[in-house]
């Protein structure tokens, strides 16, 4: 195994950095690097993105969404949180399997003093709390199996940006499982700081596998071609956002001028039918404005923008653009 160095905490480019490496390096060898990641919400595969995040929150403390190759839940990372990616080969093995290839991860761990478990289908635990989600994808004869390692992040706001109004959504998509979480940091025999816990754990996970500490040198057209990939998908709404299962969105509130109540059907990520009901009083026909919502991007800049020449209480009564931008979104 070599390991290979990735110094950027750019969400987006990272996750390309780690698609490509999964695709394209040599299959005769075997590759392992750690990562960090500036605040981001990074949603599974098959999940559908507006249903794990706590859009309000997210925006007002721009925090990055970005899907990555990998089923499983959401997770949530920041400057605390260390993640590691390991590409191995798997001899024809179809079936992916969480226990043997994460034993350097927690032998690693133990060295710290650290006593983790792999717990169900794809945690790794201490003392019964997650302190690791693990996801695995397998692309011809290679497997890339990577986690989180939650050291020193800031929980509150994990809890906060995964929080949300599942009543709100009729989803086809995959929900998170919500479980209780804890940092390792207070574990720890002693105080580093997790650049200093990466360099170690690293060296750590060398040290068990009983192999040369090797690096594996990207060329320039590696780095060329992992920041076309970033720029191309992994920076694009499309990816992040339109890959989401299709589902419904429905919203109701009263306002002293009348109740309203708003339906989405929203598929690839894209508004496409809109009902709008209620007792409220307008001056013009509320169809006008259903119409106006269709083939957007569900995505609350792009609605903002579209409605920013028309007077909203035309259509819904005495209501701001906020009001109804709050129905759409929250």
């Amino acid at each position: 195994m070599k390991f290979v160095t990735n110094l950027s905490n750019n969400p987006y480019y990272n996750l390309a950095f780690e698609e490509y490496l999964f695709k394209n390096l040599p299959d005769e060898e075997e590759y392992v690097f750690l990562w960090i990641n500036s605040p981001a919400i990074i949603v599974g595969k098959n999940q559908n993105t507006i249903e794990e995040i706590n859009q309000q929150f997210v925006h007002d403390k721009d925090i990055k969404v970005v899907r990555r190759v990998t089923g499983g839940g959401a997770v949530y990372h920041d400057f605390g949180n260390l993640n590691f990616s390991i590409i191995k080969n798997i001899e024809g093995k179809e079936k992916i399997d969480f226990s043997v290839i994460n034993i350097p991860i927690l032998k690693a761990l133990e060295k710290f003093g650290i006593d983790a478990q792999l717990s169900g289908r794809n945690d790794l635990t201490v003392e019964g709390k997650k302190i690791s989600g693990i996801a695995q994808s397998l692309h011809k004869r290679k497997v890339l199996n990577h986690g989180t390692i939650l050291y020193d992040t800031d929980l509150s706001v994990l809890s906060q940006a995964l929080n949300v109004k599942q009543d709100k959504i009729e989803s086809k998509g995959v929900k998170s499982v919500k479980s209780r979480v804890t940092n390792i940091k207070p574990y720890m025999k002693k105080n580093i700081d997790i650049m200093e816990f990466k360099e170690i754990l690293l060296k750590y996970i060398f040290d068990y596998l009983n192999e040369p500490f090797e690096e594996y040198k990207l060329s320039d057209e590696h780095l060329e071609n992992i920041d076309r990939l970033c720029k191309n998908k992994y920076n694009t709404w499309e990816w992040n956002y339109g890959q989401s299962p299709d589902f419904n969105w429905k919203n109701y509130k009263r306002y002293p001028s009348g109740s309203i109540d708003i339906r989405l059907e929203i598929k690839s990520g894209i508004i496409t039918n809109v009902k709008i009901y209620g007792d409220f009083f307008a001056t013009k026909d509320v169809s006008e404005l259903e119409e106006l919502l269709k083939n957007n991007q569900y995505e609350k800049s792009k609605i903002a923008k579209t409605i920013s020449e028309i007077e909203i209480s035309d259509y819904l009564g005495n209501i701001s653009t906020d009001d109804f931008l709050e129905l759409l979104f929250n």
